[in-house]
């Protein structure tokens, strides 16, 4: 499935009380890689923002006075995400701000756009209960560079939840990705390695790592386990394998 990773700016806090989106962005990320596919629209509110939220994006009404309405681009923001994987920090804060505006432009609820929904913020409290989570603190966790974000903007905030995410999940990846596409003994291609494939006489290339490149991987898995405040299952596979190579083993 593809993802959208979606960021929104807004007039206050509650959509309810009729606050409303001040600029929505999109990044489209395939195969865990961006595409380069992005959407971002300044959207004039037809209402005054709340002082608290100028503070946080720095846009004032008078910044947006004569931008599209919300209502004139909803069609093209549904034809990018629909079907996606929707990647929100905070999920259920930018959703309820979409459904309003998607009502009042004639469309039906976000649920019905997206193919499946993922909250990082859900996901980085399940993973660092007590933390911090915001998206400032989880770019320093994950080594992700914001030092420009002085400002909260739809687009960049977008392209760092992205680098974010990917960060968050890589213990996710199967062991087929990045593999890239393997020949079929008919000549056409598939993605990665299969099992079938080998067992049908397609040659494997093994090239063994060198003792520096073996140090270097360890060192990473016990960052990793720091990060995660747990055992990695490659760690155990090492010590399984060469339990006299690693440091903890006697």
């Amino acid at each position: 499935m593809r993802q959208i990773v979606l960021d929104t700016e807004t007039t206050g806090l509650d959509p309810q009380q009729g606050h409303r989106i001040i600029e929505l962005a999109g990044i489209e990320v395939v195969n865990r890689r961006a595409t380069g596919r992005t959407i971002q629209f300044h959207v004039d509110p037809e209402r005054d923002i709340d002082f608290g939220a100028t503070e946080v994006h720095g846009k004032t009404w008078d910044d947006l006075k004569g931008k599209v309405k919300f209502r004139d681009i909803a069609a093209e923001f549904l034809d990018f995400a629909r079907g996606a994987e929707w990647i929100i920090h905070n999920a259920p804060f930018d959703v309820a701000f979409l459904d309003v505006e998607l009502a009042l432009a004639g469309h039906p609820a976000s649920v019905t756009a997206y193919g499946k929904l993922t909250d990082t913020l859900a996901l980085a409290r399940d993973m660092f209960p007590g933390k911090r989570n915001s998206l400032d603190a989880l770019c320093e966790r994950f080594g992700v560079d914001n030092a420009h974000r002085t400002l909260h903007g739809a687009l960049l905030d977008a392209m760092l939840l992205a680098e974010v995410w990917l960060a968050m999940t890589r213990g996710q990846e199967t062991l087929t990705i990045d593999l890239g596409a393997a020949p079929r003994m008919d000549g056409a291609w598939t993605d990665g390695l299969s099992i079938g494939s080998i067992a049908r006489g397609v040659p494997l290339i093994v090239i063994e790592p060198s003792a520096d490149e073996l140090a270097a991987h360890r060192e990473y898995l016990q960052t990793l386990e720091k990060e995660i405040k747990g055992r990695c299952v490659w760690s155990v596979i090492d010590m399984i394998d060469a339990p006299a190579a690693m440091p903890d083993a006697a």
